[in-house]
């Protein structure tokens, strides 16, 4: 067994270097496909990561009464953090959010000294409430709305964010449909590519099929070599691509490090090579062992 694997695999590897032009299209052809997969790959996982980073400051802002204790915006604290689709619940004080006004508008003298004449502390006291998911505010902005302690809030600052999350929802899901899509449109591209490639390369050793076929010769022995042609087409494809989308990354994560991304472009590479790696390999190899399938059973029949 392992001796005709080796004998095949052997053939195999020299028909890949017999064809010349036809393995350099092949394989040119497999590596447009599989480095698109992978610059959409890097690219949806670089998407997510920064839309994850924008959902994590999204939260539904409820606002107390200026007269309500402490003790009842505990309570009512303790009551959204049993709700099942709260992630978290903080409580901000009328003085924490006095300071981190002050904070955030520091740089405005006339707000602050607006702020002095008023004199006391106008703000309200408030809970910051974070859902597992962004399509689960709508639920948790109901139940604030029929929650027990419902006549303390003064106001819920839902509606300004509800588009906000909307949005964020929508571009994930159809981020996720492009990208499985594309994948599907040219994987179907490099199997008809290297389909015809290998049915060349049958072609042209035809009489070699067939006197196989006449001396006994089974149907693995002779169909091996190509099915091994086209995994070494997917093999060496996918590391080219690899190594390609590095070079890519390496000289454009520079110009677009100033873009506000959760996380960088080769941040992202290295922390997934071994996953992009192992992907494209696999779906190289796959596509050369479908498309060499295909393309010789018509001759296995001679």
């Amino acid at each position: 067994m392992f001796l005709v694997i080796g004998r095949t695999f052997k053939e195999g590897l020299t028909n890949f270097w017999r064809n010349g032009w036809l393995s350099v299209a092949a394989v040119s052809i497999l590596l447009l496909s599989l480095f698109i997969m992978s610059v959409l790959f890097v690219i949806t996982i670089t998407a997510s990561n920064s839309l994850k980073n924008i959902q994590s400051r999204i939260n539904i802002s409820v606002y107390f009464k200026s007269d309500v204790p402490v003790e009842r915006i505990m309570s009512a604290k303790q009551n959204l953090e049993s709700y099942q689709e709260v992630k978290s619940v903080e409580y901000i004080s009328k003085e924490s959010a006095l300071e981190n006004f002050k904070k955030n508008n520091s740089n405005e003298p006339i707000i602050l000294e607006s702020l002095k004449e008023i004199g006391g502390n106008p703000l309200l006291a408030s809970l910051i409430v974070k859902a597992n998911g962004p399509n689960q505010y709508q639920s948790i902005a109901e139940y604030v709305k029929n929650a027990p302690f419902k006549d303390d809030i003064g106001r819920v600052n839902y509606e300004k964010n509800k588009d906000i999350i909307n949005n964020i929802s929508i571009l994930i899901n159809r981020m996720k449909k492009i990208g499985i899509m594309l994948a599907v449109i040219f994987g179907i591209v490099s199997i008809l590519i290297i389909f015809n490639t290998v049915r060349i390369t049958i072609y042209t050793h035809k009489k070699e099929i067939e006197v196989m076929r006449l001396v006994g010769a089974s149907n693995a022995f002779i169909r091996l070599p190509f099915i091994f042609e086209g995994t070494i087409y997917g093999i060496v494809a996918s590391f080219i691509s690899v190594g390609l989308l590095w070079a890519i990354i390496k000289s454009v994560s520079h110009y677009i490090s100033s873009v506000a991304l959760s996380q960088g472009l080769m941040s992202v590479f290295v922390d997934n090579f071994w996953l992009l790696l192992g992907v494209q390999i696999l779906a190289g190899v796959l596509l050369g062992i479908i498309s060499g399938w295909i393309a010789m059973r018509k001759y296995l029949k001679v």
